[in-house]
């Protein structure tokens, strides 16, 4: 497997869940301050534009849901999903797909509005309204879907990282995060996890 990944981005997700897996890759920087997502070679792996893309010996995934469970099943011995028990799978899917569809994009109308206006009165109500949308989303996941001490309960899986990463975020947006005590909680836990530390360590975070 072959990660393309941007530092900051929600590829860091992706970076720490191959680590769990103990997985073999490799990793190639695309670089956003010289616009190498936007360059011929890169939108030819990846037509979105968008970070991160993982390379497989059957193809390109470029949906972060979709590579943590590739992952994932590809490395059952790491046990990083219920495969089991075909309800629990499902929930895992819920709530990385509420992740990646909903409070991803709610944090993207705070700097990226671009993306859905051009007015720019319209992109400053948006990056107003952003924060407002994110507190409500993680309101969601403290009081009804963090179970603890991991996402899923007992048993830590690829929803982890995931929450970890955007739970991070929170403190770029100037949204504190201990209102949110399950989810402070759960940062925190990520955090000490030898693997976590060494990506960061190794992206410079």
């Amino acid at each position: 497997m072959k990660l393309y990944y941007m530092p900051g981005t929600i590829a860091l997700a992706v970076r720490i869940v191959l680590e769990d897996a103990g997985a073999a890759f490799e990793s190639e920087l695309v670089d956003f301050r010289t616009d190498a997502q936007r360059a011929p070679e890169y939108l030819a792996i990846n037509p979105k534009s968008r970070v991160p893309a993982l390379v497989t010996d059957r193809g390109v995934l470029t949906e972060t849901p979709a590579m943590l469970a590739y992952i994932a099943q590809t490395h059952p011995e790491a046990r990083l999903a219920p495969f089991e028990d075909p309800f629990a799978l499902a929930q895992v899917q819920d709530f990385n797909t509420y992740l990646c569809g909903t409070v991803h994009v709610a944090m993207a109308h705070r700097y990226r509005g671009y993306r859905w206006a051009d007015d720019p009165d319209a992109i400053k109500a948006m990056a107003a309204k952003s924060p407002e949308v994110v507190i409500g989303c993680f309101r969601v996941i403290e009081e009804t879907l963090l179970r603890g001490p991991w996402v899923m309960g007992d048993l830590y899986t690829i929803c982890d990282p995931y929450l970890y990463v955007l739970s991070g975020w929170l403190d770029r947006d100037r949204i504190d995060r201990t209102q949110f005590p399950a989810v402070d909680a759960h940062f925190r836990r990520m955090s000490e996890r030898p693997g976590v530390r060494k990506v960061l360590a190794e992206w410079g975070l």
